[in-house]
């Protein structure tokens, strides 16, 4: 069980600032020789390599942080912006570790032993539980250490050379933060510049996490810590127990917002839209649950797809506006991520890593996330496609157990969404993963193109209106209104067919037999309209069960509704929320199923128009061939 959030006292770490000072100026480390020469051979730029093996031995190497990294700018003798932060970061890491576990010693009994052992040996399992507990608590520091250089460290690119992990030492915390800096030391010795010294230190602490992290299974005394947040205030650095990207800072997002009155059309998705923003920021960091996860209706996952240039973008930029300005007031934190075509990498495993990053930022349980998927048709590749790189396949792989696999928890802080202008081409199990289908198709009718016009003409003329209510069509709920009983009856040709022959042989539907029988007639017509595709009917019915309008006045003030306890937040939303209706039911069917059809009829639409085009070729080269006999030219 979680012990709830530790916030570590800066009286804490400047204890151990005396103690990190000499640990980044200088201290003798014993490390294993791999048998190689420090001395290069004349000429030659390699280095002797003994023909005994000496894989076991050790030798003592010399530390000096400090001068090490002021040895990288060799001809000034004043420490670059970049050089003094590695320093004060690699120092101020130090005591963090050191007073981490302190922490630790605490919370278990480290602290009680280290007082008996220090008046008299301790014997037997005290002995024993004494130990173990000590290689756990340097394991902490480590890690400790590793991730605050992880999160603090800032850089965009990677070093052109792979890195190698510290060697090692548990013996004691201040041993494991010695290894990490001596491993430290070696990683940026002979950076030519800051920008390699500062590529070279980010990647080394990546690397040390990792490594610490496969060795955890070493430590069997690690429970404390595991379900332990540990909060640095002045730094705003948390560790979440051993998370793989414990604490990360969060860069301001910067970001051009747009205004739900700035969107012509989309009426639906705009509307979802809005009420996902608020949805997000009900979420309670104390019992790490969302109210409406609880209720029903909150959405993790959603598609968004239409023709460019419809609004897919200025969508996100809404929803991004809206929670961030929602965060804001309520002052919880807010991390957005896009995950594109950029982090897809030619390097084995390396697009997996890249996506699986990218879900665990924004699933950060300490804080409001969102993100999206652009274009995931580019970023996710079908799984039957021998086409697409290997990197597509791995992204669909970690989209796919992320957001219904088996260890999927949602907690409602966070959504993502998918947007695409071919839906159609996202593998089929992936697209099922998306609780919600929003038709981004913009402006549509008469109304709309002159809103929109309006809109993006700006003021400098004096052009009249004409005869037209200005944003009439735009009002939110009357048009979803209207929007929504667009739905009462299909709008694909297929599922018109399969809609009039139920209605046709069974009426209009009155009870759950009349709705699984029309479902299980779509399903007859579309292999594709599985239980999941019935789950996410369910999930949007629900969601339009709690179709309430959060009053704007709860967002406007954090005491009014979101500083209250989970429970009074639960009990307010609830009050809001009516029963759904079976009008609602067949909306949220024929929404759904329709955004099928319509993806097939798109694939069919595609494959046929390919074909076309290929008997075309067939047929005009035909006809070259025949011209070229007739002049004697051709040579077949």
């Amino acid at each position: 069980m979680d012990t709830g959030l530790t916030q570590i006292d800066e009286k804490d770490i400047e204890k151990h600032r005396a103690t990190a000072q000499s640990l980044v100026t200088r201290f003798v480390v014993m490390e294993r020789t791999d048998g190689r020469s420090s001395t290069q051979l004349a000429g030659t730029g390699r280095r002797f390599v003994s023909t005994v093996s000496t894989g076991g031995t050790r030798r003592t190497r010399e530390v000096e942080l400090a001068r090490q990294i002021g040895a990288i700018r060799a001809d000034d003798q004043m420490l670059s912006p970049a050089q003094h932060g590695l320093l004060y970061r690699a120092r101020r890491g130090a005591a963090i570790a050191l007073a981490v576990s302190d922490m630790f010693a605490r919370q278990t009994d480290l602290e009680s032993l280290k007082a008996r052992n220090a008046t008299a040996p301790l014997e037997g399992d005290d002995a024993n539980r004494f130990r173990g507990l000590l290689g756990a608590s340097a394991y902490v520091s480590a890690f400790a250490f590793a991730a605050y250089l992880l999160a603090m460290l800032e850089t965009d690119t990677e070093p052109g050379e792979d890195l190698s992990e510290p060697d090692y030492d548990f013996d004691t915390p201040q041993d494991a933060v010695k290894s990490v800096l001596a491993g430290l030391a070696a990683a940026i010795e002979g950076a030519p510049d800051d920008v390699a010294m500062g590529q070279r230190a980010k990647a080394f602490a990546r690397v040390t996490v990792e490594g610490l992290l496969q060795r955890k299974g070493r430590f069997e005394a690690l429970g404390a810590f595991e379900d332990s947040h540990v909060r640095i205030e002045k730094d705003d650095f948390t560790l979440d127990g051993f998370d793989v990207a414990p604490g990360a800072r969060r860069k301001p997002l910067t970001m051009t917002f747009k205004k739900p009155e700035e969107i012509i059309g989309n009426h639906i998705a705009k509307y979802q839209a809005m009420k996902l923003a608020k949805m997000l920021v009900c979420h309670d960091f104390q019992r790490g649950l969302n109210p409406f996860v609880e209720l029903g209706g909150f959405l993790f996952t959603f598609i968004g797809d239409g023709a460019p240039g419809t609004g897919k973008t200025i969508m996100i930029q809404m929803i991004a506006g809206l929670v961030n300005d929602y965060c804001q007031v309520a002052g919880y934190p807010f991390h957005y991520e896009n995950f594109g075509v950029d982090q897809i990498s030619s390097y084995q495993g390396k697009s997996g890593q890249n996506c699986k990053q990218f879900v665990s930022n924004v699933l950060d349980p300490k804080a409001i996330g969102f993100g999206t998927i652009d274009d995931i048709d580019q970023v996710a590749a079908r799984r039957s496609d021998d086409r697409a790189s290997a990197g597509q396949q791995e992204v669909t792989a970690v989209l796919m157990e992320s957001f219904a696999g088996a260890m999927t928890v949602v907690r409602g802080n966070c959504s993502f969404g998918m947007f695409s202008n071919y839906p159609e081409n996202v593998d089929d199990a992936l697209r099922q993963r998306a609780g919600a289908r929003w038709l981004v198709d913009g402006p549509q009718t008469r109304n709309d193109y002159i809103d929109i016009f309006h809109l993006l003409a700006g003021k400098n003329h004096a052009i009249p209106l004409g005869d037209h209510e200005l944003y009439a069509d735009q009002q939110i709920r009357d048009a979803v209104r209207a929007a929504y009983e667009g739905h009462d009856r299909p709008a694909e040709d297929g599922l018109m067919t399969i809609y009039d022959r139920f209605i046709e042989t069974h009426g209009a539907p009155k009870t759950i037999a009349d709705i699984g029988t029309y479902l299980h007639m779509i399903k007859e017509a579309e292999p594709r309209f599985t239980g999941r595709a019935i789950k996410n009917v369910t999930d949007a019915i629900k969601m339009r069960a709690m179709d309430i309008e959060l009053p704007d006045a709860w967002f406007e003030t954090p005491e009014t509704f979101l500083h209250k306890s989970y429970d009074e937040k639960l009990a307010m939303i609830s009050e809001l929320r009516e029963p759904f209706t079976i009008g609602m039911v067949m909306q949220e069917i024929n929404r759904y199923a329709d955004s099928e059809f319509r993806y097939s009829d798109k694939a069919d639409d595609a494959a046929v128009a390919e074909i076309i085009r290929r008997q075309r070729q067939t047929e005009r080269a035909a006809r070259e061939i025949t011209k070229r006999k007739e002049k004697g030219i051709w040579e077949g």
